[in-house]
């Protein structure tokens, strides 16, 4: 077998949704997978589903215009932080701001980026759980073209 002599880079994709479970993603990353020269993208998907089940969508349009405008200040605050976040751990990279749902969003972005892998963290939830409610990590790992990368949070507890 013929070694590889030139270390290639590698197209990384991080799905970011401000929780501390995909923090932990990145910086697992960061820590042990991370090599020079590689392009990392985090991918955030904004997920408005709080705003339309609230109750109050439909009374006050008012209101509505106003809670659209906090998670918007919300996400630009997100979207910042995780510019931080590639500035600090010197990386090339960028932002990229997706939509739809969270899963299928992820994958497309992948695959319209020509990203050579996905990390994304794990919420943890126990079996029964994810078999009813589904599982942003499980969807992107059934569905997508390319590896992915599930990283955990250390000392989870699986609750059923």
């Amino acid at each position: 077998m013929a070694s590889q002599t030139t270390e290639t880079r590698k197209k990384v994709l991080i799905a970011m949704d401000g929780s501390e479970n995909a923090e932990h993603a990145f910086n697992w990353y960061t820590e042990f997978c991370h090599k020079a020269g590689n392009h990392v993208i985090l991918c955030h998907v904004a997920d408005y589903k709080g705003l339309v089940h609230t109750p109050v969508m439909s009374l006050d349009p008012n209101l509505v215009m106003r809670m659209i405008s906090e998670e918007e200040n919300r996400i630009k605050l997100l979207l910042a932080k995780f510019k931080e976040m590639i500035k600090r751990s010197e990386m090339t990279g960028e932002i990229i701001r997706a939509a739809g749902e969270t899963g299928e969003a992820i994958v497309r972005t992948a695959k319209e980026q020509e990203v050579d892998y996905i990390v994304t963290g794990s919420r943890g939830l126990g079996t029964i759980r994810r078999t009813f409610v589904g599982s942003t990590s499980d969807y992107i790992l059934h569905h997508s073209h390319i590896p992915v990368m599930i990283v955990q949070m250390p000392h989870t507890h699986h609750k059923s």
